[in-house]
């Protein structure tokens, strides 16, 4: 039987809070630096480094975190709403996954992205792309889902937004607890899909 999912949900007016919008990094990876401190880390968890399977893990692990850290450069380009669309654009099961800033282990899920659009459109890759840009960081669930949510908002100014994420967190499947197959479902809605509705109502819930 799986366990029970966990729902955070906020619903909000017609605009983003830009103050949780960055997602630049806060410096540059240094790999040599963090090759060397994975081996210390290694060393205080009382193994071996110069063992012969442990001999290229720093390496290896200081590689991972930063290809996972690392989000791949994008462009935004829109493009005008000619024809006039006024439905929602939803783009469901988006795979993600991301860092957990707690504890440095993964989570990952699915993510259901839309929009209600204005005068302009976005190409429905570029959902997916924006999610990515913010997931390669370390993370917790409920601020990237605003992230996205508000960059979504700042990108297009649509009439509405939402976002939701659905994960499971190795750091309470793993450790702790250990409920495995716990998943966490966050949301965020702005502008007319901030009111529950038939529209609202497309995304799974």
């Amino acid at each position: 039987m799986q366990a029970p999912t966990a729902l955070l949900e906020s619903h909000r007016g017609p605009g983003p809070d830009l103050s949780t919008h960055d997602a630049d990094p806060t410096g540059v990876i240094n790999l040599p630096a963090a090759e060397h401190a994975i081996a210390d880390f290694l060393r205080a968890l009382g193994r071996d480094v110069n063992a012969p399977d442990l001999a290229q893990t720093p390496r290896r692990v200081a590689g991972a975190f930063s290809e996972m850290l690392t989000p791949r450069q994008t462009s935004w380009t829109t493009f005008p709403n000619d024809a006039g669309y006024s439905e929602l654009v939803l783009v469901k099961n988006i795979p993600f996954h991301s860092l957990c800033e707690h504890h440095l282990l993964p989570f990952r899920g699915v993510a259901h992205i839309g929009y209600l659009p204005g005068d302009r459109l976005l190409g429905l890759s570029k959902l997916a792309r924006a999610l990515e840009l913010f997931a390669r960081n370390l993370q917790v669930q409920e601020r990237l889902t605003i992230q996205v949510a508000d960059w979504l908002m700042e990108t297009l100014n649509p009439r509405g937004a939402g976002v939701v994420l659905e994960a499971e967190h190795l750091c309470m499947s793993l450790r702790g607890v250990q409920s495995s197959g716990t998943t966490t479902r966050t949301s965020m809605f702005y502008g007319e899909l901030g009111v529950p509705g038939p529209l609202r109502d497309q995304f799974p819930n």
